[in-house]
């Protein structure tokens, strides 16, 4: 062998040790950028998972309210035209016109602090995501 092909092949060794790194470390940041948007959409799944249920149980408890407040209603309509009968039917009525009242009101007080109580959007994605962004921008300072 020559000695002016073996520093040619030391020289092509030099030049793919910098450049192999290179492609190491961006091979290396995308993997991380995969893994991170995996990780957010995981929990951006969750959260939206989440919401479909409380957004059901609100229903649910809407829905009840206002069966029972229409039920509710319509009893009191009863209790007026048996105020005219009999008195025992009266007493009767204004009992369960009263129960399914109070049914109506404990729904409408669930709902309402369901609906108070709900925490924002997507609020756990938006405050990985924000974390990423101040570790990201305090890297490149």
């Amino acid at each position: 062998m020559e000695p002016s092909s073996d520093t040619s092949r030391e020289d092509d060794a030099a030049n793919r040790g910098p450049i192999r790194g290179l492609f190491k470390s961006i091979a290396s940041l995308f993997a991380t950028i995969v893994a991170i948007a995996h990780t957010r959409l995981e929990l951006l799944s969750t959260e939206l998972q989440q919401e479909m249920h409380r957004v059901a149980g609100i229903v649910v408890w809407t829905l009840i309210a206002i069966l029972s407040a229409g039920i509710g209603l319509f009893l009191g309509a009863l209790v007026i035209i048996f105020v005219f009968w009999d008195t025992h039917r009266m007493l009767a009525s204004v009992a369960v016109t009263a129960v399914f009242f109070a049914i109506a009101i404990a729904a409408g007080l669930v709902l309402r602090a369901k609906v108070r109580g709900k925490p924002p959007l997507l609020h756990d994605t938006l405050a990985e995501l924000a974390r990423d962004r101040d570790n990201l921008m305090s890297r490149r300072r």
